[in-house]
């Protein structure tokens, strides 16, 4: 049986080495990571008495994907940075099964200007990314980057959005008890525009309904007068899910590895475009005095205390495009505690690193190889060489 040449022995082992680094860091190197994360615990046992069973609701929340469009995106920044989260996603719904998703809007790069046709090859991008069991529900909220800014936004890209994910934009989601509440904050601009003031009049009417869902609790029949024909949710505070955060001056009090760079933290925030208006901020605190306010749109992490008692995390943005760290957050949430966890993805630096390290080693044992080959045709040469001599000797 004839034996491999050392030059196909070296070939296959380093096909084998491209093809073992391709697959870690397209595929392989989100699990350790992801398998780092764990659902956070309430710190003591919720229990559902008539069933017997856990109560609390596992939520997963991430924000700004932004998918590149047609216009501003280049063919192998799309694939790269959908190929990202699509991993990250479906990994992190295998391993960690959440009940609930959130995504807090900027779902889309280029929402507010593309046209039909790109619109639905955007739509068909994302359902394919996240696509997800019938045991877990996706809720998705609306960013400016979906329906523009406000100055940019109508009824037609709005009504577009919300028929591809089958809500409307500003709702309240119950699960377990838990109340969910799901604001359009790209439209509290407060101008009285006509999408402002409907958004405003079913906050206005969501807040009733919990207001009177909390007073129905005393049973009072001055209560119940006042509350007819109010809807009924669990008697809890809500959680309040938003893309805009509440006013905040800057990030300069965040800390942490998702924080923003230390150039950026003392920028000063703009009203009704980095940040909701102080007067937009103090009606949501006011109307629906949230347990835990969940928002985006900074791609930085952040968390702040509003009035010494409403907490609000910034969720960063999921997609590596905007960031070296992506990050989402993992929530236990029960109706009346809640428990927080960050999980991580791969840096994008590490990755670059590892095919930069491979490309290196490649090139090293290819330079070797030649050089080895090198040496033993120098070898042969002289061999022949030699042969030669003594043939001509003995024939004198």
């Amino acid at each position: 049986m004839p034996r491999c040449s050392a030059k196909w022995v070296a070939v296959v082992v380093l096909i084998s080495g491209v093809c073992g680094v391709f697959v870690f860091c397209e595929y392989l190197i989100y699990f350790p990571t992801i398998l780092k994360c764990a659902w956070p615990s309430l710190g003591h046992h919720v229990r559902d008495a008539a069933e017997g069973s856990s109560s609390s609701v596992r939520a997963m929340v991430l924000s700004d994907t932004h998918l590149l469009g047609a216009v501003g995106g280049h063919w192998f920044d799309k694939l790269r940075r959908e190929w990202q989260m699509e991993r990250a996603f479906q990994t992190a719904m295998w391993l960690l099964r959440p009940e609930i998703v959130f995504i807090l809007g900027d779902i889309f790069d280029e929402g507010k200007w593309s046209s039909p046709k790109d619109w639905e090859d955007d739509v068909r991008r994302f359902h394919r990314m996240f696509r997800h069991s019938p045991d877990t529900e996706l809720v998705v909220l609306v960013g400016n980057h979906d329906i523009g800014f406000h100055y940019e936004m109508d009824w037609f890209k709005l009504q577009r959005f919300e028929k591809v994910f089958n809500a409307t934009t500003t709702r309240i989601v119950t699960k377990k008890g838990v109340n969910f509440l799901l604001v359009n904050s790209v439209a509290l601009h407060g101008d009285g525009c006509p999408i402002c003031q409907s958004v405003e009049k079913e906050l206005l009417k969501l807040s009733r309904d919990l207001s009177c869902s909390l007073q129905k609790v005393q049973s009072s029949s001055a209560t119940e007068e006042s509350c007819d024909g109010s809807q009924s949710y669990p008697p809890t505070p809500p959680i309040m899910l938003q893309h805009y955060p509440l006013y905040r001056v800057s990030d300069a009090t965040c800390t942490g590895q998702d924080a923003a760079s230390p150039e950026e933290r003392h920028l000063l925030f703009r009203e009704k475009y980095d940040v909701l208006s102080k007067e937009a901020s103090h009606k949501l605190l006011d109307w629906f005095e949230p347990r835990l306010i969940l928002s985006g749109h900074t791609h930085s992490g952040c968390e702040v205390l509003h009035d010494n008692k409403y907490p609000e995390i910034s969720v960063p943005s999921f997609n590596w495009r905007n960031r070296n760290n992506p990050s989402f957050i993992l929530a236990s949430v029960s109706a009346s505690s809640y428990s927080l966890s960050k999980c991580f993805m791969p840096e994008e630096s590490t990755v670059i690193a590892v095919y930069c390290s491979a490309g290196a080693s490649v090139l090293f044992l290819v330079l070797a190889h030649c050089l080895w080959m090198k040496g033993l045709l120098q070898c042969a040469s002289l061999q022949c060489a030699s042969l030669c001599l003594l043939g001509k000797h003995k024939s004198l």
